[in-house]
């Protein structure tokens, strides 16, 4: 699942870990999620390994 938005990536890890599980409506198993800021150089990536 692909988006073409950001996020603010003043968030930590736990927030956006939240927020993928609410829109996904499942546990992170085994997925890489990558976050992108306003500006494309900043990114934070989530990697559950379960």
């Amino acid at each position: 699942m692909a988006r073409d938005s950001y996020t603010d990536t003043r968030r930590g890890f736990p927030t956006l870990a939240l927020q993928v599980q609410k829109v996904l409506q499942r546990p992170l198993n085994g997925l890489l999620i990558i976050f992108r800021g306003r500006r494309i150089d900043v990114v934070k990536v989530i990697r559950h390994d379960g």
